[in-house]
């Protein structure tokens, strides 16, 4: 989506400030948490491949009215269709790929192949990011507009290929019995649990890369140059997917480490930190493969999609938390210092899981 790395400086570019923003990435989060639970709730009484097809559509018409109708209040509905589309299809779709390969008795691939595909995902952006700087010299916002919106229907359509054993029928449980058994796992499995919670902390903090454009362009470079810099981070997110499931031990130190990296390359100040910011984020996405993984291992299929929406719940009430405080502290600091406070979170996950192997040797 060529729209994707530039899309906080169209926000910008019509006026809005860095509050503003702010306030949309919590319309944004708002409707992802409330959508997220009923939706994988959905996804396993209903067709998962369904929801994961309908999502990119929703993604579309709000990208659609970003382009072509401006303002605040359309800004704000583009929100809610993108949230709405992302909770109809995050938990449709592990579950979906979990339980298609379990069928076919290679669950223990799951971490690999997620990963990979992430790591896919990341190269297109990394080519949509490439191509933004170029479109946006020649096009304007418009013409990144019309080709994300052209990208976001044919992943909707390509979901259709995707394959799905059970039947929208086989799923005879109700939605409250669904939901019961998905708190059950929850709670009963302490493997789950643990899993929950990180993932829920890693993607929640990762939200802030909504804000690297402004940390990029806070560098003191031009709009064109916002996507190049970009590079950096999608590259490095590309990376950290491809290694998902491999050197899954080091995860403590490792993350230590990239939330250092993370510290001082936002507070540097110069466009050369945002190869030290990249590298970070590179590291959370490896993490965060990982630990999805690991939620899928420790989960049956009855609740698979709901507990893993109740992930996707957490994650937004932690970005929205993240939002609120990037909003407040935007107003006495700029991007950088914030992303370096954003170091610490990671942190304290870090000092946590070493602190659990510890105990457990």
């Amino acid at each position: 989506m060529l729209l994707y790395p530039v899309y906080a400086l169209l926000f910008a570019e019509h006026g809005l400030s860095t509050a503003e923003i702010s306030s949309l990435f919590v319309i944004w989060s708002v409707t992802s948490f409330v959508v997220e639970i009923p939706s994988g709730m959905w996804a396993d009484t209903f067709s998962r491949r369904r929801l994961v097809v309908a999502g990119p559509l929703l993604t579309a018409v709000g990208f659609g009215l970003w382009t072509f109708l401006p303002s605040y209040l359309v800004f704000a509905a583009g929100f809610v269709l993108w949230g709405t589309g992302n909770a109809l299809s995050s938990g449709a779709l592990e579950a979906l790929v979990y339980e298609e390969l379990d069928r076919l008795g290679a669950a223990g691939s799951y971490a690999r192949l997620i990963g990979r595909s992430h790591a896919i995902g990341t190269t297109a952006v990394l080519a949509a990011t490439a191509l933004a700087a170029p479109v946006i010299a020649v096009g304007g916002y418009t013409a990144l507009g019309v080709a994300s919106v052209a990208v976001l229907v044919m992943s909707g359509l390509a979901g259709l290929m995707l394959p799905e054993s059970r039947s929208p029928g086989e799923a005879e449980d109700g939605y409250l019995a669904v939901l019961r058994e998905g708190l059950r796992e929850a709670r009963r499995e302490p493997a789950a649990a643990g899993a929950l919670v990180l993932l829920v902390v890693l993607m929640g903090v990762g939200s802030l890369d909504e804000y690297i454009p402004l940390l990029a362009s806070a560098t003191g470079v031009s709009a064109a140059t916002v996507p190049l810099l970009m590079l950096l981070e999608t590259a490095a997110a590309t990376a950290g997917g491809w290694f998902a499931g491999r050197g899954v031990r080091w995860t403590a130190p490792v993350l230590a480490a990239a939330a250092l990296c993370l510290a001082a390359g936002a507070w540097s100040g110069r466009p050369g930190g945002l190869a030290l910011v990249g590298a970070a984020y590179g590291v959370f996405q490896w993490a965060t493969s990982n630990a999805e993984a690991r939620l899928q291992d420790a989960i049956g299929d009855r609740a698979r999609a709901t507990v893993t929406s109740m992930a996707g719940f957490g994650s937004e009430v932690f970005a929205l938390l993240a939002y609120a405080s990037f909003a407040l502290g935007s107003t006495w600091s700029g991007p950088g210092p914030l992303f370096a406070l954003a170091a610490a979170p990671y942190l304290l996950v870090a000092a946590t899981l070493w602190l659990r192997g510890r105990s457990r040797t």
